[in-house]
């Protein structure tokens, strides 16, 4: 199952669940109010190469493979 990460409108918290990708924008209480205005958010994440050189870094555009 994917992490979703989640934003509250009425406190305005950041959290992260664990839900089946059928579940995505289902509606989901607030972990630190219960406020029920929540939103899935679009989340950002970077890979790490085994030199410590990101995805980003790399020649290609991003592109792990390196190609042009």
């Amino acid at each position: 199952m994917p992490i979703y990460e989640y934003s509250c409108a009425d406190c305005r918290t950041k959290f992260e669940a664990l839900r089946p990708m059928a579940q995505a924008d289902d509606k989901i209480a607030c972990e630190a109010c219960g406020g029920g205005h929540t939103a899935r958010v679009l989340s950002v994440f970077a890979i790490k190469g085994g030199d410590g050189a990101s995805v980003m870094d790399s020649p290609g555009g991003g592109c792990a493979c390196g190609a042009h």
